[in-house]
């Protein structure tokens, strides 16, 4: 499938939320809960060359980190629970927020990725 002119590639945010192809919008972008497809399933798009790193797990980190600390904090003054009670409802309630927040990450920086760096992706 020949490169569709920027004009007509999805918006970074669909692709994003709904964590599909950055070319064609359509194939899953994800194998796994977190593993890039090597290639699109629909278009053929080479997936193995993008490499989102880990900006994704810092942008979740930087979000979700203080909204638990604020929770944590205010848990602590309004109830004064015993630490046991911290120990298990805030684990429980951030890995899976982490995850959730961590597709989408992950395919917008892919997606960003395919827009800005193409040519250096060998596309």
């Amino acid at each position: 499938m020949s490169p569709r002119p920027e004009a007509a590639l999805p918006p970074v945010w669909e692709v994003a939320l709904r964590c599909r192809c950055p070319r064609c919008g359509e194939g899953r972008l994800f194998d796994g809960v977190l593993t890039l497809r090597p290639a699109c399933p629909v278009c053929g798009l080479d997936l193995s060359r993008s490499d989102p790193g880990d900006g994704a797990v810092f942008g979740v980190i930087f979000v979700l980190g203080p909204i638990v600390v604020v929770l944590a904090i205010w848990l602590e003054i309004a109830a004064a629970p015993p630490l046991w009670v911290h120990a298990v409802i805030w684990p429980i309630f951030t890995v899976p927020a982490a995850v959730l927040m961590m597709r989408p990450a992950k395919a917008a920086l892919v997606a960003l990725q395919y827009r800005n760096r193409r040519k250096e992706m060998g596309l």
